[in-house]
């Protein structure tokens, strides 16, 4: 395959898998909205830094170590893998044991068990990172998207039940648990690799030199990402925490899953052409552009059909979320731009630079923190954007002079997209002002009227990131006739 038609496909399942995944999680989040209370969800939400930190001591960068490296051998796999293992139970005990300080701090005494049941989760992802890494590293995200959907499908209905029959805040426990445990049951069966008994002292420096940077580059950024769930759970309530966790994962469906499948796709394919500077610098603007020109319209939008969207699909109990929802997407927006600048310091072998920038600006970001617990959520949030811009200038200042391509030019070329976006959720959001109907025909209204004014001015000017993805959907659909006319 040539490196088009790999990326093409990669990026096919990438998005089958991330986006059929996450629309099944998604579907399966409202339904348990609409059967659980917003305090419910912030009760794993006040534990999910726990999690999150334990998660990045389990990967500790080894994964992106082993993509970027070219000649991968069974003992560096099985090294990882080992490796990954002991750590991974080691913070399940860790876990175990600081549970019940836990629950004292928040005040909250079911967490003590939420913790201790919930913690399995990291033994089960110790034992699948490998069997990922190896699928991403070939590109191979068919069967990721056959395993993802299957586990998604399954855990949802099992959820879905457990909180229809009254099993509360448990029904949210037996999602995330059952999902890691079918997922690792699956690729272990469908995917054939077995580790060899070797543990190489050797592999391990080579892959941790590269990795242990981006360990703790990752872990200030899990720390800074799930911080805010620490401080609203703390000072505020388990309720407020149920609003705004609620928000972050509406306004995380585009924006992170969006970084998820291009990001998954793109560092494999630029890590392999690392080396050819010039078609490296083109395959990554055009990379930026079409991203952009995508989140963009998603984010704004969302912003704008918020207040029906939430209320179609939770209903009015969840309405204090609305205008949390809509000041993230504004953050949220930013994140696969800063992903993709980051990519490239990894691309260019450069974990070094990656760290130092990671403490650089979440070392800045603190008084967003400081300023939540005296001012509230709402400032909180505009501090985060202001956080998240200054980051968006240091990533692409120093990602942009490896391959001499600046801020500036970035800007250039991104501008265009947002001034399109923009203006078109400044009329959807005046549609929600001046229609005076019920939510659910509002947000079809909303939504058509959307999707059609920024087709039509792409289409109007002939807008080349538009020309390039819409020409993109069309191979892929042709190709897919082809294969079923043959088939």
């Amino acid at each position: 395959m040539t490196l088009k038609q790999k990326t093409t496909s990669g990026l096919i399942w990438s998005f089958i898998d991330t986006g059929a995944g996450q629309g099944i999680n998604f579907i399966t989040g409202l339904i348990l909205a609409r059967l659980l209370t917003p305090k419910e969800f912030g009760l794993i939400g006040m534990i999910a830094i726990f999690i999150a930190i334990s998660q990045s001591f389990i990967n500790s960068g080894f994964s992106q170590a082993l993509i970027r490296k070219q000649n991968c051998t069974q003992t560096d796999y099985s090294t990882v893998f080992y490796f990954n293992i002991l750590v991974g139970g080691f913070f399940y005990f860790l876990l175990f044991v600081l549970a019940e300080p836990i629950s004292d701090f928040y005040h909250e005494p079911i967490l003590r068990d939420l913790i201790r049941v919930l913690g399995l989760g990291l033994i089960i992802s110790s034992l699948t990172i490998i069997q990922t890494t190896i699928l991403t590293k070939r590109i191979d995200f068919k069967l990721q998207a056959k395993v993802s959907v299957t586990a998604s499908i399954v855990a949802g209905i099992i959820s879905i039940y457990m909180a229809y029959t009254g099993w509360g805040v448990w029904s949210l426990v037996a999602q995330n648990l059952l999902k890691y445990a079918i997922n690792s049951l699956l690729l272990w069966f469908w995917n054939k690799w077995i580790p060899i008994w070797v543990f190489s002292k050797q592999s391990f420096n080579e892959l941790f030199s590269f990795g242990s940077k981006l360990l703790i580059s990752g872990l200030i950024d899990t720390i800074y990402r799930n911080i805010f769930y620490l401080v609203i759970g703390k000072y505020f309530s388990a309720t407020e925490l149920g609003y705004y966790t609620r928000a972050d994962q509406f306004q995380a469906l585009p924006s992170s899953n969006l970084n998820a499948v291009i990001g998954r796709v793109s560092y494999p394919v630029l890590s392999s052409i690392q080396n050819d500077s010039v078609q490296l610098k083109a395959a990554y603007r055009k990379l930026i552009r079409s991203t952009m020109l995508i989140t963009f319209v998603l984010m704004l939008g969302m912003a704008a059909v918020a207040k029906p969207m939430v209320l179609t699909l939770i209903g009015v109990k969840w309405l204090p979320s609305v205008i949390f929802l809509q000041m993230l997407c504004f953050v949220g927006m930013l994140y696969p731009l800063h992903a993709l600048n980051l990519d490239m310091l990894n691309v260019q072998g450069r974990s070094d630079l990656f760290l130092q920038l990671e403490i650089i600006k979440k070392a800045i970001a603190i008084p967003t923190i400081i300023i939540g617990v005296l001012f509230g959520i709402k400032i909180m949030i505009v501090g985060m954007f202001v956080s998240s811009v200054f980051a968006y200038y240091l990533n692409s200042y120093y990602s942009g002079k490896l391959i001499g391509y600046s801020m500036l030019n970035q800007v250039k070329d991104i501008l265009p997209s947002f001034l399109m976006a923009f203006i078109m959720a400044v009329v959807v959001y005046a549609e929600g002002v001046f229609i005076h109907v019920s939510s659910l025909p509002l947000l079809v209204i909303q939504c058509i009227s959307g999707a059609s004014l920024i087709i039509g001015i792409c289409e109007a000017i002939r807008f080349n990131d538009y020309l390039y993805i819409k020409n993109l959907i069309k191979d892929v659909i042709h190709k897919k006739t082809i294969s079923i006319n043959h088939g």
